[in-house]
């Protein structure tokens, strides 16, 4: 974190101020734990706080400390509003882009708060006076310590604000895997586990709560993967009808595409979802190598994130949509196979 910015973020928060934080709609493991770990370190510092998430999150991240105070902008919505009307400092944590925050865009707008942001995904958007933005950070939550550490207050690192921001870490660097992973990342994951985090509790509660229709999801999805050798890719569809037959619940299709990306020789992986009450294709794109999702999502599917990692949408059928993908790997066969 630059010197300048802590600088004035110690200024901003040398007083009481009344601080919303907000992760992005549809929040992950990163989005959440940054936000938790981000609202105890606050309220530990003098501050009123309250998270207010866009909308509701998976089942297998609503252990983490903090979970149960969350409001719900789309069930919460009158309370949520007079929070951000009333709010000196909103935080917004494991985004850059006010339009992923979806309904919730127009009422942040409004706001009259200080805007501090804490993200790691490419091409900021520069509506916060405060921007803490590093790509080449693992996670938010990897960010959220630092940003900590840089104000002089790791010793208020709690066992609850540990749980949190291990939680966050794991997920983003896929139980530590993917090439964001540092050295400085494991010394982070270090102090948080002596702070207490409890990382193989962490892990079952995340990765170990199955039910037997996200697996049968999971297969449904596997078998019908569709493998392009000669563009070294792969992708996946589930239709609504697939998504209501195996009972989906929000956050069942989590990892899904990653699965493309552990065949040899695969280095480009995709999985299209419909989703019939947003009227979208939802799109997740993952890649190995200097191929960068984050530039595809951008220029062909109104989305963005890191460059092996990143999201998207299609406003037309699942049909068109995937035909249209794959009418662009042709001129993207040089990168693919280089």
């Amino acid at each position: 974190m630059k010197s300048a910015d802590v600088g004035s973020l110690k200024t901003l928060l040398s007083s009481p101020q009344k601080i919303v934080i907000i992760p992005h709609k549809n929040p992950d493991g990163d989005a959440i734990g940054a936000a938790l770990a981000l609202n105890f370190y606050l309220q530990a510092t003098g501050h009123s706080t309250i998270v207010i998430t866009p909308n509701d999150y998976p089942q297998f991240l609503k252990w983490m400390p903090g979970t149960n105070d969350v409001i719900n902008f789309e069930k919460q919505n009158d309370t949520a509003v007079k929070s951000l009307e009333t709010a000196t400092v909103i935080f917004t944590v494991d985004f850059n882009e006010l339009s992923r925050i979806g309904h919730m865009e127009e009422a942040v707008k409004n706001a009259s708060a200080t805007f501090v942001m804490v993200d790691h995904h490419h091409s900021p958007a520069a509506y916060a006076s405060i921007m803490y933005s590093d790509v080449t950070m693992s996670s938010t939550c990897e960010m959220i310590f630092h940003m900590i550490a840089a104000l002089g207050d790791l010793e208020l690192i709690s066992e609850d604000m540990a749980n949190c921001l291990y939680a966050g870490i794991v997920t983003d660097t896929g139980s530590f895997k993917y090439a964001s992973t540092t050295g400085k990342t494991h010394r982070v994951v270090a102090t948080l586990i002596d702070k207490g985090a409890q990382n193989s509790e962490i892990h079952k509660n995340i990765f170990d709560t199955n039910t037997a229709s996200r697996l049968h999801l999971l297969g449904c999805a596997l078998n019908n993967m569709v493998i392009l050798p000669a563009f070294r890719t792969a992708y996946i569809t589930l239709s609504q009808e697939e998504l209501d037959t195996h009972q989906f619940k929000k956050g069942d299709t989590e990892g899904f595409v990653n699965y493309g990306l552990t065949l040899e020789g695969i280095r480009f992986a995709v999985i299209f979802i419909e989703n019939k009450e947003e009227s979208i294709i939802k799109i997740s794109f993952r890649s190995e190598g200097n191929f960068s999702v984050n530039e595809f999502a951008r220029s062909y599917f109104e989305g963005g994130g890191h460059t092996n990692a990143a999201g998207g949408k299609s406003n037309k059928s699942l049909e068109e949509t995937v035909h249209y993908f794959r009418s662009l790997l042709k001129q993207h066969k040089t990168s693919l196979l280089a």
